[in-house]
């Protein structure tokens, strides 16, 4: 019974870590990168589509990402979607071949990232924290019950804060990797 609830704590809190991950790909820095544009639907024959189901991202060098659509009539609406972006970003179309320049980030632009990108950080550490709430919780109720002892339940209990230790030790490390990338000129 402890080790099912142990499992489950490692993997929401492994989920705690990716979602992270993910949530810093979508912020610019000044270097390209294909995750960018990930988070950008497309119109496509009335539905909205992600951005990757119509057209191939890749990357031209360290500061151009190249948008090539499979169907000629798309470069217009994927030129659109990637304007209307929260990202900030002008699209130059050269045919049927859209180029993403990065623009260089401003030290106040960098500074105002790294303040986001802690946030998120803080956001991801709370919700590892609840997941050792949930657990402990759930420990609790099978010692009132008495199904564990109360020497298991103590050793669990240290087991799922040493978890968690390591967790936020996950996250308080992207999120000084992230933070290295946003102030490297």
């Amino acid at each position: 019974m402890i080790d099912d609830i142990k499992k489950d704590a490692i993997e929401r809190m492994q989920k705690c870590v990716v979602a992270l991950k993910n949530e810093l790909k979508r912020l610019r820095t000044g270097r390209a990168h294909p995750s960018l544009l990930e988070h950008i639907r497309v119109e496509y024959y009335g539905n909205e589509v992600p951005i990757n189901q119509v057209a191939n991202v890749a990357l031209e060098d360290a500061r151009t990402i190249t948008v090539t659509p499979w169907e000629k009539q798309m470069v217009q609406a994927i030129e659109k979607a990637i304007m209307k972006s929260d990202l900030g970003l002008m699209p130059a179309t050269a045919g049927t071949v859209i180029r993403v320049p990065m623009p260089p980030l401003t030290e106040e632009r960098r500074r105002d990232l790294a303040k986001v990108v802690r946030h998120e950080a803080e956001s991801a550490r709370v919700a590892v924290r609840n997941v050792r709430r949930d657990v402990m919780g759930d420990l609790k109720d099978l010692l009132k019950e008495k199904l564990v002892s109360q020497d298991d339940d103590r050793r669990a209990q240290d087991e799922i804060q040493k978890l968690t230790d390591k967790y936020v030790g996950e996250i308080d490390q992207v999120l000084a990797e992230k933070e290295k990338e946003l102030m490297q000129v």
